[in-house]
Formats: structure tokens, C-alpha cells, sequence
């Protein structure tokens, strides 16, 4: 019997660029263009700064860039290259997420398949086909152990490094039993800490260890490095150790149903995405209460999503990020929700500081609540004199179930782009590869474009 590994190595190795479904291949472009945005404004913040100074300090062979240094920069070993630009895209916390498994498999699939792809020079076909099959293996996996390893400690980087790994291999253009190999591989490769992930910039630290590692896991495999390649369902292999036993699920329907149509959400807001729908339930209720900050008695959020702490008064864009009480105190203080609340102004607001002491979880409905998906949510206002309105809010704006919409990336992108120091007229040629990537004949092009 062929393992786990065998089965998606074969799937990965073989399934030809050509039969990829049009709108995964769109979803991919998106999931880039989503990528870089955010690595737009990650690029300035310091643990992405340290990274990229390691990285540049460290050196070495020439393979791959930096994004957003100048032309002037040296290149740098592909698998460098990879950590520094994922660093950067989750430091900002305005990436993508998989809704299911709730980890940000498309930071690590980008930054691996375009580093991966400068490296060999490879057609942006193949890159966008690469971006697909990694997304896919790593959200297959993801489920067999959702929520299992968050209940143990472990961060989503234990998924994305399949992501990483499944890229490189694929590009690399592995046989089957290599990918199969990367793919084990990438099984012992990483394992994050849960506790890292809300209030540390450790979170974006793992981010850059699956991309370094996914793509040393392959780079090793098209070695010939050997490993047990039964390592995902073998006695405490990778699915005993997370709780759980799936062998088959893991593998079935592969080509005829994709992770990257179902579970995709492009964040169009910063921050954790449970949070989003969130948010804008709570404007969508402030607008129909139309009271001033100081008539609102309380704020009542019912959702699936949102543990059972909350996180009150952030004072940096980490703690803002995962501030349940920042995020519905901003939206009900401004009746909207968007890019600037990842401000300092924003988030040091003495009004908005002040609302979120009257955020508080529905005891009641929070872990019944009939909605769509894992990240809808219910909001409750009730003012000073009685009055309450609420709003429901099924899935985040930019996810699967909502539908994305080109017009919505775009708008991101131009909006963050242009913290980059890009100016107007580069931003729109670089967006415009993108949309027209599976016709590029070299991924370098677009590299150029964004450094």
C-alpha cells in the first residue's frame, strides 16, 4: 500500500499546469498579489528587519531576491530569500488565511514559488500551478489535524511547511517519489508553539521557518536525502501526534476538489481574520444605532472563532492584530473597519481604548452559534437608553464563501503598495503582470517590478 506521501507526491508530480482550473489559477494571482501588499508594510517592521539583516549579512550564492530592496541588492540563496520575503508579508498581519485551518498558507506558498521560480527562471504558469498544488497539500493535511494541534500547543506553521516543501519540489519538477520525500521531510521540520502566536512577533518568525524550511526539505530531497516516506501515518508519526488517524481523507478527490476554491480568504482588513466578520457586524450595527461612543452600553459578539480570553487595550500593531475588543470598540467608534486601525493613532485612541471595556462574549451562543463557516459572527449593541441593534455577518469580505473579487485585491494592493516608497505609475505595472502572470514566460520579470 502506497503511503500518504506516495499518493500525494505521485498527484503533485504529475497533474500538468495546463488542467489546472482557471479560477484556482486566478485565486493564485490573487493570493500573490495579497502576499506582497502585505510584505508592503511587514517590510518596515523590525522582526522583519532583523531577518533581512541576518540574511544580508550571511550572503552567499545568488540566486533568488529580497523583495523591496534596491536594484543595487544582492541576491541571496533561494531558501534565504523565501524566509526574509515571508517574514515580511506576515509581520504586517495582512496576508491571507485559510479559513479552515486558520493559518496563512498562501505567505509561505508565494514567497517559496517566486523564490523558487527567480532561482530556475521558470514561466508564470508553472508558478501559479505550484502556488495551487502546495496550497492544496497543505490544507489537506491541515484538516486531518484541525483543530488538533492548536489543542496541543502547535502553531499553523506545522501545515504551511507542506506549502513550502510541495512549491519547491513542484518547481524543482521532483519525480514522485522526491516530492513524496520533500513532503516527509517537511513533516519533522517544524514545529511552532501555539503560544507564540497572539502576542509575539514569533508568529511571523515561524512564517519564515516554513518557507526556509518547506524549500530545504525539497532541495534535500532532489538530493536523494532517504527518509521514511510512511512518516505522516506511521506509530508516532506526524497524524498520531496531533490526535489523529486519517490516511485516506487526506488523499481522496484529489484533482476534483481544491483547498484554494473552498477555504481561501484574502484579508482586505489587518489583522486575524476570525475577527473580520466581526468587525463589520459591529460597524453595520453602529450605523443603524447612530449613537455617540459614550452611549454605548455594551457590545455583545457571539461567534466560533473567538476563544475564551479576549485581549483588551493593544498597544502595538501584534497586540491589535489579535484585540477582539480593539477590533469591535474601532468598528463601533468609527462604523467602519479598514486599513487604518492598524495605525498608532488608531490603536492609541482614548475613545476607542476607552469602548472596548464594553466588549463582551455572548455566553450563551458562543460555541452554537449557527453560522457559516468557522469565522462569522454576531454582534449586539445596546445603547445607554435601552435600545439594542444586531447584525450577522456569515464569512469575512474577500473569503471563498463570499465570493473575491479582482477590484477588492486591486484596491489592497494599490493601498499598500505605495508604503513601500513605489511610486503610483510601478505599482501598476507590477499589478498588471500579475493579473497577466500565467502569460509571463520568466517570474523574474515580475521580481524586478517589486524590488
Amino acid at each position: 500500500m502506497t503511503s500518504v506521501a506516495q499518493r500525494l507526491g505521485q498527484f503533485v508530480a504529475e497533474y500538468a499546469s495546463a488542467e489546472v482550473p482557471e479560477l484556482a489559477l486566478t485565486h493564485a494571482k490573487m493570493v500573490i498579489a495579497s502576499t506582497l501588499a502585505s510584505a508592503a508594510v511587514g517590510v518596515h517592521i523590525d522582526s522583519a528587519a532583523a531577518i533581512r539583516g541576518l540574511a544580508l549579512e550571511r550572503g552567499g550564492r545568488p540566486e533568488a531576491h529580497i523583495w523591496f530592496t534596491p536594484p543595487t541588492a544582492p541576491a541571496l540563496p533561494v531558501e534565504l530569500a523565501a524566509r526574509v520575503n515571508a517574514v515580511a508579508s506576515d509581520a504586517a498581519a495582512s496576508d491571507d488565511s485559510d479559513l479552515r485551518n486558520i493559518a496563512h498558507i498562501g505567505t509561505i506558498v508565494s514567497a517559496t514559488a517566486l523564490a523558487t521560480g527567480e532561482r530556475i527562471h521558470a514561466p508564470g504558469l508553472d508558478v501559479l500551478a505550484a502556488i495551487v498544488l502546495g496550497y492544496e497539500v497543505a490544507g489537506r493535511i491541515g484538516a486531518a489535524i484541525t483543530p488538533g494541534y492548536s489543542d496541543r500547543g502547535f502553531h499553523g506553521s506545522v501545515i504551511t511547511v507542506f506549502g513550502g516543501a510541495t512549491v519547491a519540489a513542484r518547481l524543482l519538477k521532483l519525480p514522485p517519489e522526491g516530492v513524496a520525500r520533500a513532503i516527509a521531510l517537511a513533516a519533522t521540520s517544524i514545529g511552532g508553539l501555539y503560544a507564540a502566536a497572539n502576542t509575539s512577533v514569533a508568529r511571523e518568525y515561524h512564517a519564515g521557518l516554513s518557507a526556509m524550511l518547506g524549500l530545504e526539505a525539497a532541495l534535500a530531497a532532489a538530493r536523494g536525502f532517504a527518509v521514511d516516506e510512511r512518516i505522516m501515518e506511521a506509530p508516532r508519526g506526524f497524524f498520531e501526534t496531533f490526535g489523529a488517524n486519517p490516511t485516506d481523507p487526506v488523499t481522496a478527490a484529489l484533482g476534483w476538489e481544491w483547498e484554494i476554491l473552498s477555504h481561501l480568504a484574502i484579508k482586505l482588513v489587518p489583522g486575524a481574520h476570525p475577527y473580520h466578520a466581526a468587525a463589520e457586524a459591529t460597524a453595520d450595527a453602529a450605523r443603524q444605532l447612530d449613537v455617540a461612543p459614550d452611549e454605548i452600553q455594551s457590545i455583545v459578539v457571539a461567534a466560533r472563532s473567538m476563544g475564551r480570553n479576549l485581549y483588551y487595550h493593544p498597544t502595538d500593531l501584534v497586540g491589535m492584530a489579535h484585540s477582539l475588543p480593539y477590533f469591535l470598540a474601532a468598528a463601533a467608534v468609527d462604523r467602519t473597519f479598514g486599513w487604518e486601525h492598524a495605525s498608532p493613532s488608531k490603536i492609541l485612541d482614548p475613545v476607542i481604548d476607552n469602548v472596548q471595556n464594553r466588549v463582551v462574549l455572548d455566553p450563551d451562543a458562543q460555541n452554537s452559534l449557527s453560522v457559516a463557516g468557522s469565522c462569522g459572527a454576531r454582534v449586539s449593541i445596546t445603547s445607554t437608553t435601552g435600545r439594542m441593534v444586531t447584525s450577522t455577518i456569515l464569512a469575512p469580505r474577500g473569503s471563498c464563501e463570499r465570493g473575491i473579487e479582482w477590484a477588492d485585491v486591486d484596491e489592497k494592493y494599490r493601498r499598500l503598495m505605495a508604503l513601500s516608497g513605489h511610486e503610483s505609475a510601478s505599482v501598476e505595472r507590477s499589478l498588471s503582470r500579475i493579473h497577466e502572470l500565467e502569460g509571463v514566460q520568466d517570474i523574474s520579470d515580475l521580481q524586478v517590478l517589486i524590488r
